[in-house]
């Protein structure tokens, strides 16, 4: 017989946005969505970068389950993080959902060929948000489950 276990840890989220009122808005988006999760912010993506390679202070920081990009960050673009995300062979699995103010279809279109798993236009529309996070939890959640032989 066979039984399956879920890994109880919670989600390690990053979260990589320069305004706060957007990172104000996602944080407790999170924190409503009741989804066990840690969640770390940075604010441009030198500091994600940093962030993901474990270097400087970021050293003994946790590999992120998710990420929420926003892309009009300051000094190296969002789309430049992503496209470095998307090139490692360590890091290029990690879920990415897209936040950004641009509704322009080209930037859509650009962002879907690097493989994001979902794509947020600012201001976040919470209850797209909530479905999202929803969808993401249960595909999370199937990524943990162990199988579990009986003795």
């Amino acid at each position: 017989m066979i039984n399956t276990e879920t890994v109880g840890r919670p989600m390690e989220i990053l979260l990589v946005e320069d305004s706060l009122m957007f990172s104000r808005i996602a944080i407790g988006a999170l924190k409503n969505s009741h989804l066990r999760h840690r969640l770390t912010w940075v604010t441009d993506g030198e500091q994600a970068l940093e962030f993901l390679h474990q270097r400087g202070i970021y050293q003994r920081a946790p590999r992120p389950d998710l990420i929420f990009l926003d892309l009009g960050l300051p000094g190296i673009d969002g789309r430049d993080v992503l496209a470095v995300l998307r090139a490692e062979e360590q890091i290029k699995s990690i879920p990415v959902v897209i936040m950004t103010a641009s509704t322009d279809e080209a930037t859509f279109v650009e962002t879907e060929k690097l493989q994001v798993q979902g794509y947020l236009t600012k201001p976040l529309d919470i209850e797209k948000f909530n479905r999202l996070m929803i969808d993401l939890n249960q595909f999370w959640h199937q990524d943990m489950i162990l199988p579990r032989t009986a003795n």
